[in-house]
């Protein structure tokens, strides 16, 4: 990256505080990414554990596939998802607080004696899917953000910090040489004047 700066004392300082800002900051972002690289796993290996429960839970009901055919779905019904949210590393995730189901009317007479477990087999799978879609939303917002933290990490690794430093030793090197040029010169003016003086 290519920093705009002078050759002055003035543009010096101001690199070094820019430098000193980077130089600080980085072990926090890479704190952050390390966090985020976590969460980011820990979400996906939960979102692999309700993908393998929602599995083994419908091939557990498999064997009453027949009887699922029987069954009215319209009873039972998602009346409300409660979530919060809650912040990971500076990321706002969501969080599954609970699920509020509607059950429909029904005359436990005239259906199947198994309705009621029916039921209860639909809200189970239902909550698992609803959960398994949280943890989904979780680690796609988290591994966004570690994607961005990661990318600063590397700017300032990578280009800012060594193009500040290139800069700094530039300009001190320009200014060494500036007063290493006017020492110089006004040893010759000094001279000069003492082979005048010498003459005269």
């Amino acid at each position: 990256m290519a920093i705009n700066f002078q050759y002055n004392k003035t543009a010096l300082q101001g690199l070094e505080k820019q430098l000193k800002v980077r130089v600080k900051a980085l072990p926090t972002i890479k704190n952050k990414e390390s966090a985020l690289r976590v969460e980011v796993k820990r979400a996906k290996d939960e979102v692999k554990r309700l993908n393998k429960l929602l599995e083994e839970t419908i091939e557990e009901y498999d064997s009453m596939m027949a009887l699922w055919g029987e069954f009215d779905v319209s009873l039972v019904r998602v009346k409300d998802v409660k979530m919060s949210v809650k912040k990971i590393a500076g990321v706002q995730t969501p969080i599954l607080d609970g699920v509020e189901f509607d059950i429909a009317p029904f005359s436990v007479f005239s259906k199947p004696k198994w309705f009621l477990d029916g039921i209860k087999v639909v809200k189970e799978l239902a909550e698992i899917g609803i959960e398994q879609e949280f943890f989904n939303q979780k680690m796609v917002l988290l591994d966004h953000a570690r994607k961005k933290t990661t990318q600063k990490v590397n700017l300032f690794e990578k280009v800012q910090i060594p193009g500040y430093e290139d800069a700094i030793r530039k300009i001190k090197r320009f200014l060494e040489d500036k007063e290493n040029l006017s020492k110089s010169a006004q040893k010759i003016v000094k001279s000069r004047q003492e082979a005048r003086e010498v003459e005269s």
